[in-house]
């Protein structure tokens, strides 16, 4: 018997056959994260090797691929399109001590191991891993089995979490359906492809969002900012664009309390394309005029989620904005080697403050807040701004119409010339002044204030993203960002600011 870490959480589930064995490894596979540790546990001939070669081939995206078991070589390796994968049998070991003669630890870090006969290492196992224990039940024939999915400390949330997925699954009616995994982004939303009868849906797997630790007034970082905590704000949304004629996803199915959804399927062609991705102006100029189908709108603050319960988009407002800047010397300066006196940051804190009145005081509409590039779907098959698809809107708040279109054109994932910038800039302009009441000077000053904001935020988003979350891939983005940064600063009415920065921020290091 293996040692119980406190806390633990499972499931049961008979596996009357090999289909049954393979759609909970790809249940398993789902939740699976780099430097996993998955044990199978179970008598000879309980099916082990089974499951292993099953899970394997699903995240190789292969069925046919050669997963031999490793009874004689011990281990074996895999780099799988997903993550790096090592399957390892301890059968033939006598005690733990042998582990590191077998090459245990010199597993990378981020692989996900698989072992068999895990009571060959009992006492040096991680007190957090899943454990599937798979049994034979010969009174209902060969090929049943029992299987019980345990996960252990950290672990307990995360096997509850699967057993909570196949049940929504159940539900809907897409158990069966065959289940890609999509690549993520910088949040805690997973999202797969489901596919049944020859129709893609997704879903998405966005549980409620765990509060910080309270860094003003007693309110974490997300609350200040206005950060969704769960999938309510996405339904409102999708169902308040969509009533308006913008290419939401449809939500097919959904599970507010458990944070689930099956929503439309816009595909996979993006405003930017290529390798690497480049804007493509036409749908970028698209993408603009969505905006401006947006902005003439009157939009309300509270929209209906469903029969009983609506939701109200809260207000961009001065602590939201500022503690967004506030993530340059929190994250991005010490990143540089560099530390500010308590004044200097107060003197940054005021500059920002002035620079951020006139948004305050400006107009408001929806914003949707990350409005940029691998967010916006291109369909070709719809027309006019219905080319457009809307797929991460849950943050929006009320706010200025120009965060959205700095956002856009200084997109933070592709490179966006600065004369295609101008040129997308004054296609929205153009268009905006022929209404009553606009003033073009006044926005361009709000536009250039916004850009400055966003790009202060995201080049401390991308420092905490590395050093917190492990996630360096985001570092690359940062000399765009700070292209970017330097281009909005140079607006006459920011020019405090500017100096600022130029006296203490260091020149980029990446």
């Amino acid at each position: 018997m293996l040692p119980m870490s406190p806390g633990s959480a499972g499931f049961s589930e008979a596996l009357p056959d090999e289909a049954a064995t393979r759609r909970l490894a790809v249940d398993i596979a789902a939740a699976l994260e780099p430097g996993d540790l998955l044990t199978l546990s179970g008598d000879l001939g309980a099916g082990k090797t089974t499951f292993a070669r099953a899970l394997i081939r699903h995240l190789a995206g292969d069925e046919n691929a050669e997963v031999p078991s490793p009874t004689f070589t011990l281990m074996q390796s895999y780099d799988l399109p997903r993550l790096p994968l090592v399957h390892a049998d301890l059968y033939r070991l006598s005690g733990p001590s042998e582990l590191a003669e077998l090459g245990f630890d010199d597993i990378p870090d981020k692989a996900v191991v698989l072992l068999e006969w895990p009571d060959r290492a009992a006492g040096v196992l991680p007190a957090d891993r899943f454990d599937l224990a798979l049994t034979l039940s010969p009174q209902h024939g060969d090929s049943y089995r029992n299987a019980r999915l345990t996960g252990y400390g950290k672990f307990a949330a995360r096997a509850e979490r699967i057993a909570t997925v196949r049940r929504f699954l159940d539900a809907s009616g897409y158990r069966d359906a065959e289940r890609r995994h999509m690549t993520g982004d910088a949040s805690s939303r997973s999202y797969e492809r489901l596919i049944r009868d020859g129709r893609s849906v997704l879903l998405m797997n966005a549980p409620r969002r765990p509060d910080g630790p309270p860094i003003r007034d007693g309110k974490p970082y997300s609350a200040i900012v206005h950060l969704a905590e769960d999938v309510t704000p996405f339904i409102a949304m999708a169902r308040g664009l969509r009533a308006r004629g913008f290419s939401a996803p449809e939500i097919l199915a959904a599970d507010r309390n458990a944070g689930l959804l099956i929503i439309e399927d816009l595909g996979t062609a993006f405003i930017a394309a290529g390798h690497p991705p480049a804007p493509v102006e036409e749908r970028y100029a698209t993408a603009v005029d969505v905006l401006l189908a947006l902005h003439r709108q009157a939009l309300p603050d509270t929209l209906p989620v469903e029969p009983g319960l609506d939701y109200t988009l809260p207000h961009y407002d001065s602590d939201a904005l500022l503690t967004e800047v506030e993530l340059l010397p929190d994250w991005y300066l010490p990143r540089l080697g560099a530390s500010l006196t308590s004044a200097k940051r107060d003197t940054y804190l005021a500059l920002w403050h002035d620079a951020l009145s006139p948004v305050i005081d400006g107009p408001r509409t929806w914003v949707l807040r990350d409005y940029h590039s691998p967010n916006l779907l291109w369909l070709a098959d719809r027309a006019d701004t219905g080319r457009v698809g809307l797929i991460d809107f849950q943050d929006a708040v009320i706010g200025p119409p120009a965060y959205d279109l700095a956002s856009l054109l200084q997109d933070a994932r592709v490179d966006v010339p600065e004369k295609m910038e101008i040129a997308l800039f004054s296609r929205y302009m153009r268009a905006r002044m022929q209404e009553p009441g606009f003033d073009a000077a006044t926005f361009a000053q709000l536009y250039a204030t916004l850009a400055a904001q966003r790009a202060s935020k995201i080049l401390g988003i991308f420092a905490r993203l590395d050093k917190r979350d492990g996630k360096p891939q985001y570092l690359r983005h940062i000399p765009r960002v700070w292209a970017y940064l330097r281009r909005a600063l140079a607006h006459p009415a920011l020019k405090p600011l500017a100096a600022w920065y130029g006296v203490n921020v260091p020149a980029l290091k990446t």
